[in-house]
């Protein structure tokens, strides 16, 4: 055994549970995970127990229920029937087949569905808006009603999106617009429920994420390639059991807040082998937002960042700043951070927000930085209130840097709330413009065989 957890292999067996009565049910494919063996036991036990869905071995082709690969037909409804057909089956892969794009709309997933795109295939998600049909979503952590992200399931189980196609949102920027938070602020303030925080026809307009499992159990994300994305692009909310690999997201800078990945209040994620552009935060961890965060109160816990390429312009691994439900356990391991993302490790929050970001741990984490290696700020956009946050601890070991714009590390608590432990081992940082460190209202600290530009710290 070399220690590793077998990768995308296509295992098939007879997990056979009888889903629908009276149907045969068809041997099982199971997804498989490449995955290290990591530094820490915890993380490994995260790994194991993140449970991966498997698909009866049973194929839907959308073709087979009127999709049309000429770019320009509408397949919304054909996709739908194919997704409706798998389901009532027992499950199954409803598959987006090479040779051709197809044009869609919304496309939500039901339980035991494997959404699979073979090589070549393209789903391209339409410039009508009424495609998008109206769902219970979060925007930047409060819960509203607004049209639904390019693909969705609220309150499914077993559920995939995988093969090596792409998923294009180009055609979305006609309708996929805006950023009007503060009409959802005046909503909570107000005491609205969220089934009433109606977004489209209030005279406000807030963008929809790409792709979003809500509520869900047991969420595959394997193999496919995201381009063009208007909003975040995997908003995995309020889920457990999230599996995200060998995805690549959009660098591009043609839009912003285009974070590759948002777990947001989840609980067991495992990030693996992924390129994650971004024109924001390469992963930013969630958990909601000040009174209506407080409402649902879910922190986002235990997840894994492993083999991963960052190319987005913020955080590698950001926490929050939407972090009121807190986030707490979060092992990040060889990550190679590269082009002009600023921040190995960002956190914010501040006495508006509230929350916690605890045991936050990086291994291996290596490459270029534009602004910090370490970022931790309690006064993030100088909003104030009576809930500040509780960060810490933060460990990192075994990092290296080749150029840090600014200082190695900027990391600061309040003098009411201190950061609870920061500690830095065995790391080499190099190309560094500012060699002082900012630690403020930080307990615990500790540098052991630690230099910055050959000096040790």
């Amino acid at each position: 055994m070399d220690g590793r957890f077998t990768r995308r292999q296509l295992i098939k067996g007879t997990l056979a549970v009888s889903l629908v009565p009276g149907i045969p049910v068809a041997p099982a494919r199971r997804y498989r995970l490449d995955v290290p063996t990591l530094p820490w036991p915890a993380a490994n036990d995260i790994v194991a127990n993140t449970t991966i869905p498997a698909f009866p071995e049973r194929s839907f082709p959308i073709t087979g229920y009127g999709a049309k690969n000429d770019g320009k037909t509408d397949s919304t409804a054909a996709i739908r029937k194919a997704i409706e057909a798998c389901a009532a089956a027992g499950g199954g892969h409803v598959i987006v087949p090479s040779g051709g794009s197809f044009l869609t709309g919304a496309i939500q997933l039901k339980s035991n569905v494997d959404l699979h795109l073979e090589p070549g295939a393209v789903l391209k998600f339409s410039g009508d808006a009424a495609k998008f049909p109206n769902v219970l979503t979060r925007y930047e952590g409060i819960e509203c009603v607004n049209r639904s992200p390019m693909i969705y399931a609220y309150g499914e189980k077993n559920i995939g999106l995988t093969g090596s196609g792409t998923l294009d949102a180009a055609a979305t920027s006609s309708w996929n617009k805006g950023s009007d938070r503060a009409y959802l602020e005046t909503l909570v303030a107000k005491g609205t429920p969220p089934e009433k925080r109606v977004v489209p026809g209030s005279g406000h307009t807030m963008r929809s994420a790409f792709v979003e499992p809500y509520a869900c159990e047991n969420v595959l994300i394997q193999g496919i390639t995201l381009k063009n994305s208007m909003f975040w692009q995997l908003h995995p909310t309020l889920c457990r059991n999230v599996t995200v690999d060998g995805v690549s997201t959009d660098p591009s800078t043609a839009h912003s807040n285009t974070d590759g990945c948002d777990p947001e209040s989840c609980d067991h994620v495992v990030i693996a082998n992924c390129a994650l552009g971004a024109h924001d935060d390469n992963i930013a961890i969630k958990a909601g937002r000040d009174a209506d965060g407080r409402r649902v109160n879910v922190p986002c816990q235990n997840l894994v960042v492993v083999d991963c390429v960052m190319n987005g312009n913020w955080g590698a691994i950001t926490c929050g700043s939407e972090q009121t439900g807190g986030i707490r356990n979060v092992y990040a391991y060889r990550l190679t951070v590269k082009g002009d993302t600023k921040f190995a490790l960002y956190v914010k929050s501040n006495t508006l927000r509230g929350g916690f970001s605890e045991n936050i741990n990086l291994d291996s984490v290596t490459g270029t930085f534009a602004r910090n290696y370490v970022f931790v700020t309690s006064t993030y956009n100088n909003q104030t209130g009576t809930t500040p946050p509780s960060f810490g601890p933060f460990t990192i070991s075994n990092c290296a840097s080749t150029k840090i714009a600014g200082k190695t590390f900027d990391v600061s608590g309040l003098s009411a709330a201190h950061v609870h432990g920061f500690s830095v081992a065995n790391s080499t940082f190099e190309g560094v413009s500012d060699p002082s460190n900012t630690l403020k209202y930080v307990d615990n600290a500790k540098f052991t065989n630690v230099t910055v530009n050959g000096k040790p710290i």
